[in-house]
């Protein structure tokens, strides 16, 4: 469904009304798809011989055009129903209504100087009535503005961008696998998760107990080929002066048990038991192997916050990029839009304004003693526009939220600890507000560039979880 460079394949579908030019079928079926390979996306249609002019208008026409699509099942993310003409309603519910993916509805623009009879599109008009028996038949549908648009114009470019994050989320989204490394850590009631609500839009958790993952840790051999492969990685991600070399092996080889266990179970997404087990009998802390993690696609939550790896895996399948779990940390003086974001060093490397360095956690050092739990890679998140969310479950429902705002360059006193940057977000306080009143966890979750709305498509739209933008002013409509 998603080609090499993560882009969705498209499916691409012609509607068609027969007393229209028959020229606007082949012109359309030559320009959509080499549109959509100028930008990167592949695509699928059927033979143009399939049918007449390789459009659809009939109810055979459209059972044609289903059929092809159950033939090349898991080949394509999404479709693309493509208006040349005023396009048939009823062929169009005929091949779509089992399509099983986003539907993406284009329509063509007329020439205000070429509407005589024999060029006149009338897409314009169409392409209201093939939503509107869509709506009665419960087929779901994105459009976007300006209502009609040529696949050659740059606003289509905007659509087709829109559209592929959408697809990817959905798609993403529908039957993925989450691990959840280690039981919950006792204080942190505020992560506790219903795995049933998540199985029954689902997403499956598998748990595995955290001894387990420290035996096997145990039992890794340095000579082994990944024991050197991950260390050989680790190595090159940051700085490690300092870090004694049994701490550092054991970062390697839990990194190397991860990766077995992902593979083992086929895991989108991870949240880890990362204390106080990992500290008392291995000496490390897992926050550089799950960085690592996390720049590479594999989603990974601290402090086995279930709920938040979902979130992570919905915003980095919305950026095609990484994502970070972090604290709704700290106020920054006296700008109500503003807060410091933190974690103990989980974020990215890419996501850094540079090589971090792998340091003792001082927190925990507090109560464990120095030297027991190297694995932090301190540093700065690099400023960059974002967007955050969280989900958490409650009555059997996945409630969501999401914004956007902007890491900035303000400075942040050198002795704190761990990775952390100022979040400039307008309408912080009702932010706040929504996530206290709404019973949201303290972490929060971010991927950079800006996805709200196709996040809010692909999950509220498609997939029936509930959505809120608290950056409007409004707890979403969810009263206690």
């Amino acid at each position: 469904m998603k080609a090499d460079n993560g882009k969705t394949t498209f499916a691409l579908y012609f509607g068609n009304r027969g007393f229209f030019p028959a020229s606007h079928m082949s012109g359309a079926r030559e320009e959509l798809p080499r549109a959509l390979k100028a930008m990167g996306y592949d695509s699928l249609m059927m033979p143009a011989d399939a049918t007449r002019y390789g459009s659809v208008e009939t109810p055979e026409e459209g059972e044609k055009y289903a059929q092809w699509l159950r033939e090349n099942r898991g080949k394509f993310g999404g479709i693309i129903l493509s208006l040349p003409n005023f396009g048939d309603e009823t062929g169009a519910v005929t091949a779509l209504r089992e399509a099983g993916v986003p539907i993406f509805i284009q329509a063509y623009p007329d020439d205000p100087n070429e509407l005589g009879p024999e060029s006149r599109r009338d897409s314009f008009c169409g392409k209201f009535s093939i939503m509107d028996v869509f709506c009665q038949y419960g087929i779901r549908f994105t459009v976007q503005k300006p209502h009609t648009v040529s696949p050659t114009s740059p606003r289509f470019r905007e659509n087709i961008e829109f559209f592929d994050k959408v697809c990817r989320v959905v798609n993403g989204m529908r039957n993925f696998v989450l691990g959840a490394l280690g039981a919950r850590t006792t204080p942190f009631k505020t992560v506790r998760i219903d795995e049933l609500a998540l199985q029954k839009h689902g997403i499956t958790v598998e748990t595995l107990d955290m001894s387990s993952i420290i035996a096997r840790t145990l039992a890794i051999d340095t000579a082994a080929k990944a024991y050197k492969a991950k260390a050989d990685k680790l190595r090159g991600l940051t700085r490690w002066e300092g870090v004694p070399e049994a701490a550092f092996q054991n970062i390697a080889k839990l990194g190397v048990v991860i990766d077995e266990v992902v593979d083992q179970y086929k895991l989108n997404a991870i949240a880890v038991r990362c204390w106080i087990e990992l500290q008392e009998l291995l000496g490390i802390s897992p926050c550089l192997v799950m960085g690592e993690l996390n720049d590479r696609g594999l989603h990974s939550a601290c402090e086995v916050d279930v709920g938040s790896a979902v979130a992570m895996h919905a915003l980095g399948l919305a950026s095609n990029g990484p994502t970070a779990c972090l604290d709704w940390n700290n106020n920054y003086g006296d700008d109500d839009n503003k807060c410091i974001l933190f974690h103990c060093g989980p974020v990215p490397p890419s996501m850094m304004t540079e090589k971090g360095r792998v340091v003792d956690h001082s927190i925990l050092a507090t109560t464990l003693g120095p030297g027991r739990s190297y694995g932090p890679n301190v540093g700065r998140i690099a400023p960059v526009a974002f967007t955050f969310g969280n989900m958490l479950t409650d009555a059997g429902k996945l409630r969501f939220y999401f914004g956007e705002g902007e890491i900035t360059s303000d400075p942040i006193d050198e002795r704190f600890f761990g990775v952390a940057g100022v979040a400039a977000i307008d309408n912080l306080q009702d932010v706040f507000l929504h996530v206290g009143r709404v019973g949201h966890r303290h972490h929060v979750n971010i991927t950079p560039g800006s996805h709200t709305a196709a996040l809010a498509e692909a999950l509220n739209h498609y997939l029936d979880f509930e959505v809120a933008m608290p950056q409007g002013g409004k707890y979403a409509g969810i009263e206690r």
